[in-house]
């Protein structure tokens, strides 16, 4: 790494613009890049300039945080090196490959702080595939964004905090919410009171966004299984069945996301050391207590290393931008030093909690033995289940890896995004091992699709 390039952090959210924040109190001028057209991440997302949405209609109990978050920004908006709308696809060699509109470029960095955040994380159901599916993320991305709904009439189905959240949100802005079908059963979260009742905010805004769905004539329903999306050219009902039976509702859209899952492909490419949580039930980019990686001079910061909600990412990004000072030999004085000790616990605290929400919105175990051989898990390279289970079977395949190279799964556009925890749920339930030991799909660049025009090939040495 060049002593004379700039630290750099990857990733423009709560976390990201903590960091920046932070680094540029202590006197430095850090690239922050970003591939959004406005920061503020997924969670904060901007609209357009000429939407005249308020700040509280698109982000609910949220909107002080996302103002606070957004207000930073602007503060520091001529002390930073700020490039939106750039994609970082790879990494070597202490450079970052980039791309902006039609034009790649290099960039050397001397501390580097990933804040890459989190994706839907999905498990497919018979028509998932159809028009007229879309991701929680998803659907959230157009309500925020563009200030529209994905369909008239919609269902939402999965789990965790954002199936709610993202309903609730809909249903305020006028949308025809029908149903929110909760994979978790009413036992799950009986079980995680205790430790949700340590965080009571979080937990009464849950609450708030139940009670004012059922008010609202929006029937909530736990412990689903997802039957099947129907329709052809575009969904025109859901099929889904729980203790009473099964059920079907007319509808033109299915919202749908089982939590979310960090997106590490920067840290695996930069060479940092990956350990199983069983929590997440994920692999996850190690780090210690203040944010540093494995690889000296990378820090890892928000969602994209372990996920705990846009609260914990801000708290992360500022301890991580702590931690590139003191490698930089920066003094910190008393009041900095002291500030750093009360984020490391404040974000072992959050930790702690995360496992009450993991524990009320579990992941559906059953998932795997109960997709059926037919069921498209790669959209990309349309790789069914079954044709995972046989590759598995006579091809001996136990590791995702070995079952990337048997059936192509994980090879298209999404590069494992999208169907890689779906994989392994199906190839550990298939193999009866532990989902930990059927490993994790490697990154490989590009992180996300170029242009193949655009890389020129590298002279050899």
């Amino acid at each position: 790494m060049s002593s004379a390039a700039p630290a750099v952090i990857v990733g423009a959210g709560p976390a990201g613009i903590r960091a920046a924040q932070t680094l540029v109190r202590h006197g430095l001028r850090p690239v922050l890049l970003d591939e959004a057209a406005a920061c503020g991440g997924q969670i904060y997302r901007q609209p357009p300039a000429n939407f005249q949405r308020s700040g509280k209609e698109r982000y609910g109990f949220e909107a002080g945080r996302a103002a606070s978050v957004h207000e930073a920004m602007r503060a520091i908006q001529d002390s930073v090196d700020y490039r939106n709308e750039t994609l970082v696809w790879n990494a070597e060699g202490g450079q970052l490959d980039l791309l902006r509109g039609s034009r790649t470029s290099t960039l050397a960095y001397s501390q580097l702080i990933v804040a890459t955040g989190a994706t839907d994380r999905v498990l497919p159901f018979p028509g998932w595939t159809t028009p007229g599916v879309y991701s929680l993320g998803g659907a959230q991305v157009a309500l925020k964004f563009q200030a529209c709904s994905v369909g008239e009439r919609v269902v939402f189905m999965g789990t965790g905090p954002l199936l709610y959240l993202v309903a609730y949100q809909y249903a305020k802005a006028g949308a025809k919410v029908l149903a929110v079908l909760d994979s978790a059963r009413l036992g799950d979260q009986i079980a995680a009171l205790p430790a949700l009742l340590r965080q009571p905010a979080l937990l009464a805004k849950g609450l708030y966004y139940m009670a004012w769905l059922r008010t609202h004539g929006v029937r909530l329903h736990d412990g689903v299984q997802a039957l099947r999306a129907g329709g052809q050219t575009r969904v025109t009902a859901f099929e889904w069945s729980d203790a009473h039976g099964q059920h079907s509702l007319a509808c033109d859209a299915i919202a749908f996301g089982y939590g979310l899952r960090s997106e590490t492909q920067l840290a695996d490419i930069l060479g940092c050391r990956f350990g199983f949580d069983a929590l997440q039930r994920a692999w996850l980019p190690e780090r210690d207590a203040a944010g540093r990686a494995s690889v000296s001079g990378v820090y890892l910061a928000g969602d994209g290393a372990g996920i705990l909600g846009a609260d914990a990412a801000e708290l992360a990004g500022e301890r991580a931008a702590l931690a590139l000072l003191e490698d930089r030999a920066i003094a910190l004085d008393p009041a900095a030093q002291a500030r750093a000790a009360l984020l490391e616990s404040k974000l072992a605290r959050q930790r702690r909690l995360r496992v009450g929400l993991e524990r009320a919105f579990p992941l559906p175990r059953a998932w795997a033995a109960q997709a059926a051989d037919d069921l498209v898990i790669c959209r990309c390279e349309e790789v069914t289940a079954g044709d995972l289970r046989a590759a598995a079977r006579s091809g001996g395949a136990t590791e995702l890896n070995r079952l990337k190279a048997l059936s192509r799964v994980g090879m298209g556009r999404c590069q494992g995004r999208m169907c890689a925890a779906a994989a392994a749920e199906i190839l550990a339930q298939c193999t009866a091992q532990p989902i930990a030991l059927t490993g994790r799909l490697r990154a490989q660049a590009p992180i996300k699709p170029i242009p193949f025009a655009l890389v020129e090939p590298k002279a050899s040495a």
